[in-house]
């Protein structure tokens, strides 16, 4: 791709992104990252705060596109603070490019920051996902069924239905890991293998502790602008090309198949509105919080068919110099987790399609040249949302 496919009435492009200090970060507040990934995002881009009429956040108080824009000293006229747990951020950037597209906003800044780790270490209390007694969960609750078990309960049926191995769930981790070896803002680049992975403390079974994401600090900010803007950025554009949102259930009861997420329908209308097929991507940056996101996210979004998830994943196509390069960082599982990613996918996507992703991390396709088309897939709560975003190198 070579320029920008019509999103609506206006092109909407990337114009900056920037990670805030991640990993082990004990010293810097919430908000503190917030304001260091903004700072940082908007000088990526080149231009001046004056743009940003447009503003995103989620996680962070109780008003938090409120709290965090007088924190970052904007008055911004159009706020965002969807919440729907890890897709918060690609289905955040999916109402930004419409309301970009629509003339209601110029620049929408998104930007997430979380203390996570440091809170836990600290026995600081922090807001979690919550199983109150009221509402669909309080038939679950009861019986002390957590996020992990309802991720595990799923893998389990997939595993039971198509023959998904433990050993091609284990790859998932293992090519991760060495994704994240070229990144140097990884909290874990050692290698792993797959009997380490299948050896390690159990969690919550088949989980043991590497087919889980870590606990780490960090933010991150995005820029969306409309396509006047583009003439006066720093870097060149990545172009938002289509998008789709999605959601399922809360109830575990409620799912009809525990082996297809929201993904397949958010997918669907992401590719179906960017005009490209999977086949055609370049690179994927997908939720992993655990390995089985991945797989399944993988099989959903239509890059493998049902139930060959497992066959496809345990090839190394994931790799950066595989087939399909996914998790280029590291993912969840290896670089950072801080609470909810999604935005993180949207950097890495923006930053491999710029070609800046540095030595042993960039991705180059046969021929050298630098990938073109990349998605990035957001997946929140127990597989109960989904937001999809189909990114171009312009």
């Amino acid at each position: 791709m070579t320029s920008g496919i019509p999103y609506g009435k206006r092109k909407v492009a990337v114009a900056g992104v920037a990670l805030s200090d991640c990993g082990r970060v004990d010293e810097a507040t919430p908000y503190a990252l917030h304001a260091q990934a903004a700072r940082r995002a908007l000088a990526d881009s080149g231009l001046d705060r004056s743009v940003i009429d447009g503003f995103g956040s989620a996680g962070l108080g109780t008003l938090a596109p409120v709290e965090v824009a007088d924190y970052l000293g904007l008055r911004p006229t159009w706020v965002d603070s969807t919440s729907v747990g890890g897709a918060t951020w690609e289905v955040m950037a999916a109402h930004a490019a419409d309301a970009i597209a629509a003339g209601h906003a110029r620049a929408v800044l998104l930007v997430y920051g979380s203390t996570a780790r440091a809170d836990l270490k600290a026995g600081r209390r922090t807001a979690s996902l919550s199983f109150g007694s009221r509402g669909p969960l309080q038939f679950e609750a009861p019986y002390g069924h957590t996020l992990i078990a309802k991720y595990a309960m799923a893998a389990r049926r997939h595993m039971h239905q198509y023959g998904t191995t433990l050993e091609q769930l284990a790859q998932v981790a293992v090519q991760a890991r060495a994704n994240a070896d070229g990144n140097p803002d990884a909290m874990y680049r050692d290698p792993v293998t797959v009997d380490e992975v299948l050896s390690g403390p159990m969690i919550a079974d088949p989980f043991t502790k590497l087919h889980c994401c870590i606990r780490s600090d960090g933010g991150c900010a995005v820029l969306l602008v409309a396509e006047d803007l583009v003439a006066d950025l720093a870097k060149p554009p990545v172009w938002v090309l289509g998008s789709g949102t999605a959601v399922s259930h809360t109830a575990m009861s409620e799912w009809p198949d525990f082996t297809v997420s929201p993904a397949a329908e958010s997918g669907h209308l992401a590719f179906e509105r960017a005009g490209v097929r999977p086949s055609e991507i370049d690179i994927a940056e997908l939720y992993d919080a655990f390995t089985y996101m991945t797989l399944v996210t993988l099989e959903d979004l239509g890059f493998c068919a049902k139930g060959e998830g497992g066959a496809f994943v345990g090839e190394g196509r994931l790799l950066r110099d595989g087939e399909l390069p996914v998790n280029t960082d590291g993912g969840g599982l290896a670089a950072c987790h801080p609470g909810m990613r999604g935005l993180f996918l949207l950097v890495e996507a923006v930053r491999q399609l710029r070609g800046e992703a540095g030595p042993g991390r960039q991705v180059h396709k046969p021929g050298g040249r630098l990938p073109q088309l990349a998605v990035a897939s957001g997946t929140g709560g127990w597989f109960c949302s989904s937001g999809t975003v189909v990114l171009a190198r312009g």
